[in-house]
């Protein structure tokens, strides 16, 4: 099954990272003399896939989204409690269409609910899904827009801007990653006739990205990873990171050979311990730190990425080798916790979509097509 074909008079742009950087814009609250006239917007929509338990960090946001607005249409498909969603609606009314995620879906994942939604709806064949903490400059915007010309799924880079120790922490996993060919960001970008025709993607799996860029590949869609394109990020605070670490590592149970090497940090460490050989563990860690300063040469990442980040990835993969002993365990009682429930399958294997693709049903998967059908102006 091949991809659906794309407009023949699409030209393939040339990829805009000499831009000049967009002028900043200072936020503030929602214009109470209503909407004005905007500038020529790039064709795109951009999908914030939302569910908020508090509004800790509304202002910044809505910052965000009013820049945001200036260059592309902008969708937030909200699934936070009531009171929240209604204070969302009266700072963002005269900014972007904000909706809740369609009723008919069912699924575990909220996001990818969201995700669903929000496509469904879009105004354009170029789509931009972002978590809440990416922040997007117009470069990486056009850079994006530029790319989905050319392939059905672009899958950018992140960086985290500010770097407390935790967002530090973690960027030893992202520049390991980038060594060995990209990084999981909180963002894709996706061609809609593709994800339409494909009938979206299964939203009862844990590691959505890596469920989606697997199902485009299984229709015969192309994806491209441009380690070049980078695209700021917020860190979690560091009560939400330290949560996150086992279902992060529960990841892994979707990519084997990652979890085998995972699996295998803790049972060498101990081996190197007992055997009184500490310099096996300082020379694992300088290889670590080796192919991790790999990943952050690469494609110019060493302007978003700190030479002290590299001296991270020994700690981030003997976190790792801990934390994937764990994920096994929940995988054994059943899966991780995720939103109220228990998420069993990461995400499902190339063979496994190309099965489903093959042999298309209806059933809460292919829901969300239904939602065109009540699209607001």
């Amino acid at each position: 099954m091949s991809a659906p074909a794309r407009d023949p008079d699409a030209r393939a742009a040339t990829v805009a990272d000499r831009l000049p950087a967009p002028t900043p814009v200072r936020g503030g609250p929602a214009d109470p003399a209503g909407p004005r006239p905007r500038p020529a917007l790039l064709p795109v929509e951009y999908v914030l896939p939302l569910r908020w338990s508090d509004d800790t960090g509304l202002t910044e946001l809505t910052d965000h989204l009013r820049v945001l607005a200036r260059w592309v249409d902008v969708t937030v498909v909200d699934g936070s409690p009531p009171d929240l969603f209604a204070r969302h609606a009266a700072a963002w009314r005269y900014l972007v269409r904000h909706v809740r995620p369609d009723p008919a879906l069912r699924g575990a994942n909220g996001k990818v609910r969201g995700v669903l939604t929000g496509v469904a709806l879009a105004r354009h064949e170029h789509v931009v899904i972002g978590d809440d903490d990416v922040r997007y400059d117009e470069t990486a915007l056009r850079a994006v827009h530029a790319l989905l010309d050319r392939v059905d799924l672009v899958r950018p880079q992140n960086h985290f801007d500010p770097l407390p120790w935790h967002a530090w922490w973690d960027t030893g996993r992202v520049l390991l990653n980038r060594a060995f060919g990209g990084d999981w960001p909180g963002t894709l970008a996706v061609r809609r006739s593709t994800f339409r025709a494909m009938g979206g993607y299964d939203p009862d799996v844990l590691f959505e990205n890596l469920e989606l860029v697997r199902t485009v590949r299984a229709y015969g869609g192309s994806t491209a990873t441009p380690a070049w394109l980078h695209v700021r990020r917020l860190p979690p605070t560091a009560a939400h990171f330290h949560g996150q670490r086992v279902r992060q590592a529960y990841d892994e149970l979707a990519q084997p050979v990652r979890l085998l090497a995972s699996l295998a940090v803790l049972p060498g460490v101990v081996a190197a311990l007992v055997a009184r050989r500490p310099g096996l563990l300082l020379r694992a860690a300088a290889v670590t730190v080796a192919v991790a300063e790999l990943g952050r040469r690469r494609a110019g990442g060493r302007r978003v990425f700190p030479a002290h980040t590299a001296l991270a990835a020994p700690l981030w993969a003997l976190e790792r080798g801990v934390c994937s002993w764990l994920a096994l365990a929940a995988r054994l009682r059943g899966g991780v916790p995720y939103a109220g429930a228990r998420l069993r399958t990461a995400a499902h294997s190339r063979r496994a979509l190309r099965r489903r693709l093959g042999d298309p049903g209806p059933g809460d998967l292919t829901l969300w097509v239904q939602a065109d059908d009540r699209r607001p102006d």
